[in-house]
């Protein structure tokens, strides 16, 4: 039987397929989509993988292996189980390619991780750690009905099942947060962090402690990687010459603002983004 619900996008490049899911409610509250992605093994070993400001669940279905490197120093690396969670991350991750053939992910919504996981979100800011750490035996026995499963379809239904067996019902998502995170969404409406707190009603220490812990990271890291990710989105659409009217557009201060903040977030200016970027936004293939 079908899985209710079911969003699929399947595209065949480069002998690679996609498909994504969009769960049922109640889990639709918390979560952006299920993603499914097989391919061949790639020409290169390494991507920088952009922050977006949200959780994401990461499960190698060919390797029992996730491997990030050091974005300061490439040499240094760290290995960790297949099957890992990565924290709201304010700086770009730089992850190895060889082995993630046949991987399927969750991708939360901000704030959505929070309700699954034992520990505040803040504790995972920029880290990458294995899901044994957070879900005990619980996340290795998850892998081995996944790669028993015989279709995505089949493994997105044991994804929602088990998600919805890990959801802590007494931590429903604070009203302070959704409001926040929708407003911090709108970077050209002018709003700052501190109208909006006067909006919500809620003392600013309160605010910037539920906030981090729902979230991962503080209002203003959040709203810096949302702008970021508008300026991406943008400059799939803009020619080089219109930087400066895209920086302004994005609600930064000037161009020189723009490319500072784009470098802190990608190691790369605008332009040399628009040159190297592939078909996934938040992905920048290296060279080997």
């Amino acid at each position: 039987m079908p899985v209710a619900g079911l969003k699929e996008i399947c595209t065949r490049l480069h002998l690679a397929i996609h498909h994504t899911f969009h769960p049922r409610p109640p889990l639709s509250a918390f979560i952006k989509s299920f993603w499914y992605y097989q391919g061949e093994r790639p020409a290169h070993t390494r991507e920088r993988r952009l922050p977006d400001g949200s959780v994401a669940l990461i499960i190698n279905l060919h390797d029992d292996l996730t491997r990030i490197y050091d974005p300061h120093n490439p040499d240094q690396f760290q290995d960790y189980c297949g099957s890992v969670i990565s924290g709201a991350h304010s700086a770009f991750t730089l992850i190895d390619t060889l082995s993630l053939t046949s991987v399927i992910g969750v991708d939360f919504k901000p704030g959505g991780a929070w309700p699954f996981l034992p520990l505040p979100a803040s504790e995972l800011h920029n880290q990458v750690v294995s899901l044994e750490i957070i879900w005990g035996q619980e996340a290795h026995s998850l892998r081995e009905r996944l790669l028993a499963a015989a279709t995505p379809q089949r493994q997105f239904s044991l994804l929602e099942q088990f998600l919805l067996s890990r959801l802590i019902g007494t931590r429903e998502a604070h009203p302070a947060i959704t409001f926040a995170t929708q407003a911090l969404h709108d970077v050209s409406s002018g709003q700052t962090i501190s109208s909006i707190i006067e909006q919500i009603g809620i003392g600013q220490t309160r605010f910037l402690q539920v906030f981090r812990e729902a979230v991962g990271l503080t209002p203003k890291q959040f709203y810096r990687v949302l702008r970021f990710q508008e300026a991406l989105r943008r400059l799939e659409q803009e020619s080089p010459e219109r930087l400066s009217r895209l920086a302004m557009d994005c609600g930064y201060y000037d161009q020189a603002h723009f490319i500072h903040d784009f470098q802190d977030f990608s190691g790369l200016t605008p332009r040399s983004y628009q040159a190297q970027r592939s078909e996934y936004r938040n992905h920048i293939i290296l060279p080997n």
